[in-house]
């Protein structure tokens, strides 16, 4: 971002008219300003004049109404882990393993399927709640009282192209805002010096970058990612930050300083430019990262009793693990919004076949880290104030493709909840005694999306953005938040 010449160069020339003339005498006032300001002392560490854009963009901003989450964390298990063998326990799916399904399959099904097919793994109970958790979760088993169970959630599609873009952006057709950029906007960042949004490791497949972008919300709203789902997590760092050599903060700070006083005069003459203010909005933002993202970034400061509960001595739980932890560290730093991509090059929870080894490998890589990240955020007081999300794009079916498969499922299944507001121990909603359709207190992904942003007090309906002659929000014209799920 901040490897200077060429870039600063391309924007300058942005800047200027075609009449050459008008260019140097507007850019004279800009250098002339700068000189006096030098002589006087006035060069500040931030941009002359005007505050930035960033500061303006990603400025805190008061919720619309009272809440305890001020802050988010976005556990996405990508691929479809299944409800019905980790946290919806179907007893009746178990008695009728290997029969038919007694009801109509749906009507649209991405594989084709056989017979009922019982989860391999015990589920017990847990807590005060007496919640069941499968054998997948033990660690995350242990924090039961302190999550709240969704289990009617429900989507449109079967493909995870167009599930993730649900589940992420709230439309499967069109390229809209992500829930992060919606938040970004909404609330902004309690830190000057990082973005509000950050994605670790985030899938470059089925919709890519749409997942995290902003779409026509300003760019500086959309995720910064760390790495990507192909690479480990200790090489997830933003290294792109860094200046270029022989250039020193002080220059980097005049030549912005400089597009800003130009920008500042373009504008005062009517001439409105939007696009450029993102760029130099992002601009600002890596100046400001060079100091601040490489201190979040460093776990060596975490003491070893910290590496060990996040499993990051364990080869198995390492790279997620890692994951956490940053999660915690940038949401300690007032980053309002962190994602966590739990995926491969392509996808992680798809088992179409050998469900047992597929589900037993991922769940052992998560299960300790997520634990570990719910009881550090208890310990340190944090946990009241960040909601905790853990979901996939869809679940499984209760039906078997193959012989020891499931297809994908998004007419029915479970997602997580913890902290932030809602209910410790808490089941909302129910699918039918297989666990295959959503049946009780049914919530769609528009109700997911206007819940998360009601616990941190946004009305979906007041969030909106004008382009193109109307008002967009997340929910576009649906939602109904779940209040039963709040405290």
């Amino acid at each position: 971002m901040m490897n200077n010449l060429p870039l600063f160069n391309e924007m300058l020339n942005s800047l200027q008219n075609s009449n050459r003339r008008n260019m140097l005498k507007q850019s004279g006032v800009g250098f002339g300003y700068l000189a006096a300001a030098a002589l006087l002392g006035e060069l500040s560490s931030k941009a002359v004049g005007a505050e930035t854009a960033f500061e303006r963009a990603l400025a805190a901003k008061p919720s619309h109404f009272p809440c305890k989450a001020k802050r988010a964390i976005f556990l996405f298990m990508k691929g479809g882990p299944s409800h019905i063998d980790t946290f919806d326990y179907k007893p009746q799916l178990q008695k009728d393993d290997g029969k038919e399904l007694p009801f109509d399959k749906p009507r649209v099904q991405f594989a084709k399927t056989g017979k009922l097919l019982g989860s391999p793994w015990k589920f017990a109970r847990y807590g005060q709640s007496g919640s069941f958790v499968s054998q997948l979760f033990p660690n995350v088993a242990k924090h039961v009282d302190d999550l709240c169970f969704i289990h009617s959630l429900h989507g449109t599609n079967a493909a995870h192209g167009g599930a993730l873009l649900k589940l992420h952006t709230g439309s499967d057709a069109f390229v809209r805002p992500s829930l992060g950029a919606w938040l970004s906007y909404g609330l902004g960042t309690e830190n000057s010096d990082l973005p509000g949004f950050v994605t670790i490791c985030p899938t470059l497949a089925h919709g890519g970058v749409n997942n995290w972008g902003s779409a026509f919300l300003p760019a500086i709203y959309q995720g910064t990612p760390l790495g990507n789902a192909s690479m480990p997590s200790d090489q997830a760092t933003v290294r792109y930050i860094k200046s270029a050599s022989g250039v020193s903060r002080e220059v980097q700070r005049e030549q912005l300083d400089l597009l800003r006083e130009l920008h500042q005069q373009k504008a005062q003459n009517g001439q409105v430019d939007e696009v450029l203010d993102s760029r130099i909005a992002s601009m600002e933002l890596a100046f400001r990262m060079q100091t601040e993202m490489p201190l979040a970034e460093d776990l060596s400061q975490e003491s070893a009793g910290t590496h060990e509960l996040y499993g990051l001595n364990d080869p198995m739980t390492a790279n997620f693990g890692r994951q956490c932890l940053l999660a915690r560290r940038l949401i300690e730093r007032g980053v309002r919004y962190v994602q966590v991509t739990h995926s491969d090059a392509f996808v992680q929870w798809d088992q179409h076949s050998d469900l047992k080894k597929g589900h037993e490998k991922n769940a052992k890589e998560v299960d300790l880290p997520i634990a570990a990240l719910l009881q550090d955020l208890k310990q340190r007081g944090l946990l009241d104030e960040t909601l905790v999300i853990w979901t996939g794009e869809f679940g499984r079916t209760p039906v078997a493709e193959g012989t020891n498969g499931r297809d994908h499922n998004p007419e029915g299944f479970t997602a997580w909840l913890a902290g932030g507001g809602v209910k410790g121990g808490f089941h909302y909603g129910a699918t039918d005694e297989y666990g295959y359709y959503a049946v009780d207190n049914k919530v769609h992904l528009h109700d997911f999306h206007a819940t998360i942003l009601a616990l941190l007090g946004l009305d979906h309906e007041k969030l909106t953005y004008r382009y193109a002659g109307r008002d967009f929000r997340l929910t576009d014209i649906h939602g109904k938040v779940a209040w039963d799920v709040f405290a």
